[in-house]
């Protein structure tokens, strides 16, 4: 399960609606360094069922997470968090170490 707070979920409207086009976005992870994984976040121009690939609908768009990065991804709360100057995605990974 990936839950998307109502904060991050009109991040991504506002970005798809920027864009002008798109129906959601897609996350995953990639290895980086030696030491372990980073979170990788695209937008979805569109959107066809894929085996493998797990897709969380919301109400106004899609999230698309593949079969590898569900295993590391599941349990997931992404939100959009505004720090003094900051402002960005935030991944809360309670499988994360």
């Amino acid at each position: 399960m990936i839950t998307v707070t109502d904060k991050a979920s009109k991040k991504i409207k506002q970005n798809l609606d920027k864009r002008g086009k798109g129906v959601g976005i897609r996350i995953g992870v990639k290895t980086t360094g030696c030491s372990g994984l980073a979170y990788v976040l695209e937008y979805v121009d569109e959107y066809e069922a894929e085996v493998g690939v797990t897709n969380y609908a919301q109400t106004d768009f899609v999230v698309l997470v593949d079969a590898k990065s569900l295993v590391y991804l599941n349990g997931l709360t992404m939100d959009w968090v505004r720090n003094g100057l900051n402002e960005g995605f935030e991944f809360a990974n309670p499988n994360s170490k």
